[in-house]
């Protein structure tokens, strides 16, 4: 479950020097240090980051919303979408599987989510499951997190997971390698990492969006993890629907006519249990990545030999 934001802000540290932070006021400062760095508190949610290392505007932060827009869906908007994009079912296996590997009888499992802005598909049991204690964050504010940060910088104690979600989020930072070094450094050892990213999908949100990955580099990209389980989170069937929604949408300038393309043809995504796996990973939309942190990094011939496609 959600961790109330006044509880977490007993974890936080300065993200320019690791340092435990101190409320003062409406503000959040290193108290070892008097002429050290200040973090605002904006409308109950703490501001952390280190302006002069992210390419975040203070002037956009502070005003606690997204830079690019979220759609909010009810009613028949929601079964629509539910309908051209449906819940996971591999999502679903990896998730429980997670828990299946944290979950302690003595004690509550402490995860970290990794741009926690929307609660992220399928992952109502981390929030919902009362052995969770989960801590949330993102680059705005909402519900579903406690503070407002740059993961590049992440503003938490070192060694503090049992597990760090990433879903839908690697393709949006500068550095994702920085990003993946932050999340070893404040897992546990043997804590556990759950990432789901893009491999082939068109440009959302615009001006944020930076990469892509293949099953194989995204395995890479996690070098420094043992692998548990890798694989395709939404395969070649869904990647051509995007292809489809996009290519339309290019084709008549409108985006209203690429929702009804994408409509008319939202059962391409369930084709993708009917292709084998292997060819699903050489043409996946999205790639998944479930490790435990080890303490000496795979090298590169492991990552060749890890190839699961189908061109072997």
């Amino acid at each position: 479950m959600l961790m109330r934001r006044d509880a977490a802000m007993a974890l936080y540290c300065c993200p320019r020097t690791g340092m435990p932070l101190h409320k003062e006021g409406d503000r959040l400062v290193v108290e070892a240090l008097e002429d050290g760095p200040r973090y605002d508190i904006v409308d109950g949610y703490p501001v952390l980051v280190d302006y002069e290392r992210s390419v975040l505007e203070k002037s956009s932060v502070q005003r606690l919303s997204s830079v690019v827009a979220r759609h909010d869906y009810g009613g028949w908007k929601a079964r629509i979408k539910r309908l051209v994009s449906p819940p996971k079912d591999i999502t679903d296996d990896n998730v429980d599987h997670l828990l299946r590997l944290i979950r302690r009888d003595d004690r509550p499992a402490k995860v970290l989510v990794v741009g926690g802005g929307s609660r992220g598909q399928n992952m109502e049991p981390l929030y919902e499951d009362p052995r969770i204690e989960l801590v949330a964050f993102d680059i705005y504010a909402s519900p579903w997190v406690q503070f407002v940060a740059d993961a590049h910088q992440i503003p938490l104690p070192s060694g503090y997971f049992d597990a760090v979600v990433i879903q839908a989020v690697l393709e949006h930072v500068l550095q994702p390698q920085q990003v993946v070094a932050e999340i070893y450094r404040v897992l546990k050892n043997n804590g556990v990492v759950y990432a789901e990213t893009p491999f082939l999908q068109h440009v959302h949100e615009g001006a944020y969006d930076f990469t892509r990955f293949t099953e194989s580099g995204h395995r890479f990209l996690f070098r420094h993890f043992d692998r548990i389980d890798s694989g395709f989170s939404a395969g070649a069937g869904t990647q051509l629907l995007w292809s489809l929604d996009n290519f339309s949408r290019g084709l008549s300038r409108s985006r209203f006519v690429s929702k009804l393309v994408k409509l008319v043809f939202f059962w391409l995504r369930y084709c993708d249990r009917w292709i084998p796996d292997a060819y699903n990973i050489d043409a996946a939309s999205g790639v998944f990545f479930l490790g435990r942190k080890r303490a000496v990094a795979v090298d590169g011939r492991t990552i060749i030999a890890h190839y699961l496609g189908a061109q072997r």
